[in-house]
């Protein structure tokens, strides 16, 4: 069946019973090809599609506060018409919790073919980032898309040039730039408090494993196969399809770069952030250590969140000879510790320990360097869909900081395939290759399963 093919009878059908999805190539209809996106003036509601709803979504039980259909779901003009998710039975869930004039898709495709829908929440598993977003902005719609961003630096490319060519805004899910202790600490050290920043502290999070857990059934309402999306299948396991398990999907290599890439592009983001880079990145990536090892995914795998391979530990080198290194000292909670020839700041969730207590007390508004400041960052989206403005954490600023972490795991790859550390891979910011490494390189793209395109 095409996507074209009964579509009309399909969706009419879906509207009271929920929509299973259908094992077709994924090809977005000619329709939502063909549609600009319409202009939401500032007084209109801001109509919305769900595309994920896992736990990062939330929403999946009565009264459910937690998550990102939450923080959409309160704002002032803001209200969801769909939501789409493999697992069908997460998607009605989610559907009936936001309100009954939401319809449940399995497949995603549904919802970008709604004329009515202005902009989609795209919380599905890092593996399907790009296509969903890439098959949004074809579709004229705007994009929330969760970090990380990506799984490969070819992904980030192909996402910003897909929402430049369709004039899309998209929002990473780098909540931490509207918050105010983060916020203080970037326009700190922009503005020179703590002198010339020679030294950064990240955390050393864990690299991806490798999959080896045993088949399970595939239980009622999962399409296993739209589940995998572009990669190549794997035998279904209950370990997989959660984010977080033993290990979860988030820990394995095809569909996230490991904790590096969850709670890892946090602390990055704001590295980048706090050296004015957002749109640039390091200049050297290595590894310190033994050759990586990478752990593998079993039966009896323990809980994924911090456990795997910490092995080599990764270091950068940014523009000025600033050295940032993943060390377990660092800041756990999202941040990092900047060191500066003038004093030092640490920054986390909660967390804003600086060298002299005056700073706390500073005015923002009286810094010379300024930087963007909204406090919500569900709502700062909702506001760039109106005025068509780029929202504070710019999809070329998600790509560039998930590209900090590509680069830390690639750089631990190479020394898994190669038995050496602490060779200094040079990367070209603007060409995103490296000029020395051809196994990096390799490793700036994967293969994608036929039907799986990042054309825009």
């Amino acid at each position: 069946m095409s996507p074209k093919s009964d579509r009309r009878n399909f969706l009419k059908k879906s509207i009271t019973a929920g929509v299973v999805g259908i094992g077709v190539p994924y090809l977005i209809p000619a329709k939502a090809l063909a549609n600009p996106g319409k202009r939401v003036g500032a007084n209109d509601k801001v109509i919305l599609g769900a595309i994920g709803t896992g736990s990062r979504f939330g929403g999946l039980s009565p009264g459910d506060v937690g998550g990102l259909g939450s923080s959409f779901a309160k704002l002032e003009g803001v209200e969801f018409a769909a939501t789409a998710d493999a697992d069908m039975g997460r998607s009605q869930s989610s559907a009936k919790n936001l309100g009954s004039n939401v319809t449940a898709y399995q497949d995603y495709r549904y919802i970008l073919d709604r004329s009515d829908i202005d902009a989609v929440i795209v919380a599905s598993p890092d593996h399907w980032h790009a296509q969903h977003s890439i098959d949004a902005a074809k579709a004229g719609k705007d994009i929330y898309c969760e970090k990380a961003l990506t799984v490969t630096v070819e992904e980030g490319r192909a996402m910003v040039n897909a929402v430049r060519k369709y004039r899309r805004v998209l929002q990473t899910g780098s909540q931490q730039r509207t918050w105010g202790n983060f916020q203080r600490a970037i326009m700190l050290i922009r503005n020179g408090y703590i002198g010339k920043v020679n030294r950064i502290i990240g955390v050393n999070y864990p690299g991806a494993w490798e999959n080896a857990l045993p088949a399970q059934p595939v239980p009622e309402g999962v399409d296993w196969d739209m589940w995998m999306g572009p990669v190549q299948p794997h035998p279904y396991n209950k370990n997989i399809q959660v984010s977080r398990s033993n290990p979860g999907w988030l820990s394995i290599r095809d569909f996230c770069g490991g904790e590096i890439s969850g709670w890892g592009t946090h602390g990055l983001d704001q590295i980048q952030w706090a050296l004015g880079l957002d749109e640039s990145g390091p200049e050297e990536v290595w590894v310190e250590g033994k050759p990586y090892e990478p752990w593998i995914a079993k039966a009896d795998s323990p809980y994924g969140r911090f456990f795997g391979s910490k092995d080599p530990i990764i270091h950068y080198t940014y523009p000025g000879n600033i050295h940032v290194e993943l060390s377990d000292d660092g800041e756990p909670t999202g941040g990092a510790t900047f060191i500066g020839d003038k004093g030092q700041i640490k920054v986390g969730r909660g967390i804003l320990d600086v060298s002299d207590k005056s700073w706390l007390k500073v005015p923002l508004e009286d810094m010379k360097v300024q930087v963007p400041r909204p406090d919500n960052h569900s709502k700062n989206f909702i506001d760039c869909v109106k005025d068509r403005t780029r929202p504070i954490a710019d999809v070329e600023i998600g790509h560039r900081s998930a590209t900090v972490g590509h680069l830390g795991n690639i750089a631990r790859w190479v020394s898994e395939k190669t038995g050496e550390v602490g060779v200094k891979m040079k990367w070209d910011v603007k060409a995103e290759r490296f000029t020395n490494s051809e196994w990096g390189n390799h490793f700036l793209s994967r293969p994608r399963r036929a039907g799986y395109s990042l054309k825009s």
